[in-house]
């Protein structure tokens, strides 16, 4: 475990666009309510860009020297991108978040998926307890790539080509990150979801080197199952998963059913990870932008803060002032939410700064 006493971590902080510019100060208060309880340096340091109003602006989402302005930071906190009304979003998204992961090389991306006391659940006769699983989304490559094109275009003959990719290197390597996110789980269980009776070579060859990779860990139990009963599973038996490992399309998907099925997305956290550590790694909301609700003051701070707990964890590499700092935001986020003292989108009728404030205050006093 490396020493990180007395290390200054620098994180880049970026709002983006609508209540990302409302939730990222509430994700920043909170974790440096913890940073300071437990001793922690942290330096963060703002960005305007990445954002619509920055395209308008420039024509851009981000300065031509943004890698270089961003790869010596420990870490990204984001807020969340997109305004469709002023700029599209498939301009917006790969002009920026897609820019990080990729060439960040954040390949791997982390969606828990946990139901809190107080969250009311959609699911029939759950609690508690019963749904907390992980999803692990291959981040980098799969269905998303930039491969393809237009032919004939508005003619009778038009011809549309997108082209998925699946590297050896890519699947392997989100393979191993989850059945090594598995060994240190409780439950000990992979499941990874394939479609590999419908797309007739991609999936065939991901369950291929699953199936390869999880020989290399026989403690590890593992299943798969096809996207759309897992779908369906996810609904129907949400506690029989532990983690679940998902090519980029399908855990894009997964990983938006889950904490649906756990009562919001609104609370939902993600890690977009270079495990390796070369480059930067990203924490952010789930939620998007929602721009019909900004300026409101009643966006849902949670997943931001969430988010921030999962950063201070990973940069903290096993230290255990930084394990407790992101235990201490967790059990914080539990005692908001149960106390009823939270947004009007789960029921309450505070404000974003409110539950802010509540949560970094409970963090604070936390023995």
């Amino acid at each position: 475990m490396p020493d990180m006493n007395n290390k200054k971590l620098r994180i880049a902080a970026i709002a983006g666009d609508g209540i990302g510019l409302e939730v990222l100060p509430e994700g920043v208060r909170v974790v440096q309510a913890a940073a300071a309880k437990h001793g922690l340096e942290l330096e963060f340091e703002y960005f305007e860009w990445a954002s619509c109003d920055y395209y308008l602006k420039h024509g851009k989402m981000m300065p031509d020297d943004w890698f270089e302005q961003l790869k010596g930071f420990d870490s990204i906190f984001f807020g969340a991108v997109g305004w469709p009304e002023k700029v599209p979003d498939h301009i917006s998204l790969w002009g920026s978040l897609l820019k990080f992961r990729r060439e960040f090389d954040q390949y791997a991306n982390i969606r828990p998926v946990r139901l809190f006391p107080g969250v009311p659940c959609p699911l029939a006769n759950r609690e508690p307890g019963d749904i907390d699983f992980i999803v692990v989304r291959e981040n980098t490559e799969g269905e998303y790539s930039s491969l393809g094109g237009i032919m004939f275009e508005n003619t009778e003959n038009e011809f549309v080509l997108q082209e998925s990719v699946f590297t050896r290197r890519g699947v392997d390597r989100i393979l191993r990150f989850a059945f090594e996110m598995a060994s240190k789980r409780e439950r000990k269980h992979v499941t990874s979801a394939t479609k590999s009776n419908g797309m007739a070579i991609s999936m065939p060859y991901w369950d291929k080197r699953t199936e390869a990779m999880a020989s290399q860990y026989p403690d590890i139990s593992w299943d798969k199952q096809h996207i759309d009963i897992l779908c369906a599973r996810f609904v129907l038996q949400p506690e029989r998963f532990d983690v679940v490992v998902a090519s980029n399309l399908f855990g894009d998907i997964l990983s938006d059913l889950g904490p649906a099925c756990a009562g919001t997305i609104g609370i939902a956290p993600s890690a977009n990870l270079n495990p390796e550590r070369n480059f930067p790694s990203l924490f952010e909301p789930v939620h998007g932008s929602a721009p019909d609700i900004f300026g409101k003051n009643i966006a849902n701070p949670i997943a931001m803060i969430w988010s921030g707990a999962l950063m201070l964890e990973f940069l903290g590499q096993g230290d255990e002032r930084f394990t407790a700092a992101h235990d201490e935001i967790i059990t914080a986020i539990e005692q908001v939410i149960a106390s009823g003292d939270v947004t009007p989108d789960l029921g309450g009728k505070h404000s974003t700064q409110e539950v802010g404030a509540a949560i970094a205050g409970r963090v604070s006093a936390a023995q």
